[in-house]
């Protein structure tokens, strides 16, 4: 902040200079406190300069006025881990869909971005952001990719980076570290935590079913939030040894019900370390049921007081990212993020004020979101050469007969376990079984670097024909297909090429669905309502190859993280979480 703009706000604070906006008759959810009561709010240029009973000093003679009489004034609700690319929205697209819903800030590490464009390709992103009444909290991710072992991807993130990077005003903390790194003390990720305790940079975690001395080792490396709690009393643990605990609701994954029994059945204080995240969300559930909001509303279904669930969502995670010097209340000083509700205990918002504009007013849109012009390094990022059916078939030395493989079995979105299947050899050719609900799965990379592709086995999909595939596949967005058929397997692969990426289902030699990805590969500029049917129509077509998994795409776009136990696949092989290495699926 220059010092003429600290001067003029001193000077608005004094009311010695008019308000831009004023907000009055409303009842304040004072999450400093605790307390509702009236008063109004007065707001000059992006920040709030006043909270008082009386405001008439502030009003000039071209104040703009909003009513919220019979209203609650909130503040804006805080995404506290989103990977905003697997929304497939672009930014400037999610914060449409989001701020209605009274998201106002959300943090993110950008790391889909980063794997695809690098760290220089992010400077057409934050523009982006630049022009949006949006709160981005930015993270470095502590290294790209996550992959252990490596995978491929277009930019590798190292301590180099985080030397220049973590003092850049734009970087809030060292992002998702995951507890594999930290055990296996990479020697990038030391030199990376070591320069954020330098510059006293918040480290976050993403440390999934870590008990006991395993949770311990990992603390010792700094962290001090953590999103990835599969039980209440993992949650509870975590909680209990000073980690701020992030409570995880999306779509597909659903960890709310279970997360908030440690406040509601176990010690009610936790919450005051609690907050909420999305992690991966889609156009659809925003369409559906919300955002932040939702999750407040939730948690005050379980049992949550309305004020505890709107702390959770605002000034909590405002504290545990060291932003609540400008975020997560109404106070002077803070950033003008205001909502007006009916009420705390239904907590529908009615109209969005975020960065001092008023962006949605009785559902009304009331901002110009414009899509910014794209370059061809953001658009043109698939680089891959036409592949074919005999690029799909899993070869090896047995002419006929059967193989024992080892599928990855997957028991829901976040779990993944062996299975054991013997499959029909033909002509040297492991041939998928559906009769056995096996298909074939390859990760192509798709960056023009090395030219890799993989091949496994997948069960539980319950596919019966077809193919599916995407580009959008974190943590390395390569491309992914899966299918029984590798003709169809080959035109999803080569639909995906020819249009710079996207997601797509093909059936006996036709697309019956198919979304374009063109920004990075990975988002779209469509508008939330035409994003939403595109994955109804990409959802259709899976059930029409037989497919009975909840988001089937989902799904698939998910199978080269490591993280997930105990399996996954990525461009350089099938990899055993458990043992953090690669695994051949041919056991005999």
């Amino acid at each position: 902040m220059s010092e003429t703009k600290l001067s003029e706000y001193i000077d608005a604070g004094a009311a010695k200079l008019p308000a831009d906006l004023v907000i009055t008759g409303g009842t304040l959810i004072n999450v400093n406190t605790g307390e509702y009561y009236k008063a109004d709010v007065a707001i000059y240029d992006q920040r709030i300069v006043a909270v008082e009973k009386d405001i008439t000093d502030y009003i000039g003679p071209n104040t703009r006025k909003v009513d919220a009489t019979g209203k609650y004034l909130a503040p804006g609700l805080i995404d506290c881990h989103i990977h905003v690319e697997c929304s497939k929205l672009s930014m400037t697209r999610f914060a449409q869909a989001v701020l209605p819903h009274g998201t106002t800030s959300i943090v993110t590490g950008l790391d889909e971005y980063i794997s695809v464009i690098g760290l220089d390709g992010l400077k057409e992103i934050f523009n982006e952001i630049a022009q949006l009444p949006f709160n981005v909290i930015w993270g470095l991710p502590y290294k790209t990719p996550y992959t252990i072992p490596k995978s491929t991807i277009s930019y590798d993130v190292t301590a180099k980076d985080h030397a220049q990077v973590q003092t850049d005003p734009r970087c809030f903390g060292v992002w998702e570290t995951v507890r594999e790194s930290v055990e296996t003390k990479d020697p990038d990720t030391m030199k990376v935590l070591e320069l954020a305790h330098q510059n006293h940079q918040p480290i976050f975690g993403c440390s999934p079913m870590a008990r006991g001395k395993a949770l311990n080792q990992y603390l010792m490396s700094g962290v001090s939030v953590d999103h990835e709690s599969y039980s209440h009393e993992e949650f509870l643990e975590k909680a209990r040894k000073g980690v701020h605990t992030v409570i995880r609701e999306s779509a597909v994954t659903k960890f709310l019900n279970e997360n908030i029994k440690s406040i509601t059945e176990n010690v009610a204080g936790v919450a005051r370390h609690t907050s909420f995240c999305s992690d991966d969300v889609n156009a659809t559930s925003i369409l559906s049921v919300g955002h932040i909001d939702h999750m407040v509303r939730l948690a005050i279904q379980a049992g949550v007081s309305p004020m505890t669930a709107i702390q959770m969502a605002t000034i909590n995670a405002a504290e545990a990212y060291h932003v609540d010097d400008r975020l997560g209340s109404i106070a002077p000083g803070k950033r003008a993020d205001i909502l007006l509700v009916d009420h705390p205990g239904t907590f529908n918002v009615e109209t969005v004020i975020s960065q001092g504009q008023l962006v949605f007013d009785d559902g009304q849109e009331q901002f110009a979101f414009t899509v910014p012009a794209r370059s061809s390094e953001l658009t043109a990022t698939v680089h891959r050469d036409p592949l074919s059916a005999n690029d799909f078939q899993y070869h090896t030395d047995h002419a006929d007969g059967t193989a024992l493989v080892e599928t990855i079995n997957s028991i829901g979105p976040f779990v993944r376990k062996r299975r054991d299947v013997k499959l029909p050899v033909e002509d040297g050719i492991i041939k998928p079984d559906v009769d056995q609900d096996v298909a074939l799965v390859s990760v192509v990379e798709r960056y023009g670097i090395n030219g890799n592709i993989s091949h496994g086995f997948i069960s539980s999909w319950s596919f019966k024909k077809g193919a599916i595939a995407t580009t959008a596949a974190p943590d390395d967005n390569n491309m992914v297909v899966a299918g029984v058929n590798y003709d169809d397997m080959a035109l999803a692969a080569n639909k995906l090429i020819e249009q710079g990426g996207g997601q797509i289902v093909v059936v006996d030699g036709q697309v019956v669905a198919n979304l374009p990805l063109p920004i990075a590969g990975i988002c779209s500029d469509l508008p939330v309502e035409e994003l939403a049917q595109q994955e109804k129509a990409l959802q259709e077509g899976a059930r029409e190859i037989g497919s009975k998994l909840p988001d089937p795409i989902f799904y698939l776009s998910f199978l080269p993280i490591t993280a997930i136990p105990d399996l996954a696949i990525t461009d350089g092989g099938n990899v055993d979480y458990t043992q953090l290495k690669y695994f051949n699926p041919v056991l005999d």
